[in-house]
């Protein structure tokens, strides 16, 4: 009986290694962003006929996301090993192989591609492929550990997820995707910078040239400010180009001085408690924001078709 309620568990074991892979705090984040972006790319309401792409889009921008996860978790197992932050991931202790978190990785981004090409469209397919060897092969394996500007360069690709959004259902790119991007590639440094200064040790281990490794913290808190400042500027061109309105507006302006004040204390004042606060608001700041954008689309459906 004993060994008959093992098995179970074992395989219930496996199948959580596999989706501690995946990242799923991360890609939950990746997704967010897309579906707000296909929800904006429709005037109003989403209709019923929309259902169908919307859902298949999801699925798809979620399984390729998960395999580059996965995939950077083959590539940096090493670097893992070292940093309290990661030493617990499945490749790290050795829990699964190469070769299995590879096929894992290869099966969910076949499987993603596949999805979108079928019940989506070709456009978004190469453009979600084309996000995927940005992250998990231009970022992870040649800028990451080779530059301490890896995050603002590889924020490229993470800035993406709206674009995919929008293109899943409109099958083009403008600009009003290109503004969103935007915004997620300015957070992305003083969102990454802030997890950096207070985990700058763990970095240290792991050899990595992270900014507050290479240049120290006290220049890593300035460009934190300065990117905050430059990323609180543009979550106002959505209202600069008519594709919002004042509840976005308003949102923008509260959400963006509240991270500017965290910045600046951050830069200040410094403390390892605030600089976990200001990596932790950041990530409500994004979501929050998006939001807004929704939710303001949806109180003026007519905002959207201002922009050519």
């Amino acid at each position: 009986m004993a060994q008959t309620l093992a098995a179970p568990r074992a395989g219930a074991n496996r199948l959580a290694q596999f989706y501690v892979l995946t990242k799923p705090r991360v890609v939950q984040l990746i997704v967010f962003c897309a579906l707000i972006g296909m929800l904006l790319a429709q005037p109003g309401l989403p209709a019923w006929p929309d259902a169908s792409p919307m859902l298949a889009a999801v699925a798809g921008i979620w399984l390729v996301a998960a395999a580059a996860a996965a995939f950077n978790c083959i590539v940096e197992q090493h670097i893992d090993r070292r940093m309290a932050r990661t030493a617990w991931r499945p490749t790290a202790k050795g829990e699964l192989t190469n070769v299995q978190t590879l096929a894992f990785a290869a099966a969910l981004c076949g499987a993603g591609c596949a999805v979108l090409l079928a019940w989506v469209n070709a456009l978004t397919m190469w453009l979600t492929l084309a996000t995927f060897i940005g992250y998990a092969v231009v970022y992870t394996v040649v800028l990451k550990p080779l530059t301490p500007q890896n995050i603002v360069i590889g924020g490229a690709s993470g800035a993406m997820p709206p674009v995919l959004g929008w293109a899943a259902m409109t099958g083009e790119v403008t600009l009003q995707p290109l503004m969103l991007a935007l915004i997620i590639f300015l957070w992305t440094p003083p969102h990454f910078w802030a997890l950096a200064l207070y985990r700058v040790e763990d970095y240290r281990k792991s050899g990595l040239p992270m900014l507050p490794v290479t240049h120290g913290p006290e220049f890593t808190r300035l460009q934190v400010l300065l990117y905050t400042l430059v990323l609180f500027a543009a979550t106002l061109l959505p209202f600069t180009f008519g594709m919002s309105g004042w509840i976005y507006l308003v949102a923008a302006v509260v959400l963006g001085a509240m991270f500017v004040r965290l910045a600046w204390q951050l830069w200040r004042d410094y403390s390892d408690a605030l600089a976990r606060r200001t990596f932790r608001f950041s990530i409500w700041h994004l979501s929050l924001l998006f939001a807004a954008l929704l939710v303001d689309h949806w109180a003026w459906p007519w905002s959207v078709e201002l922009l050519p």
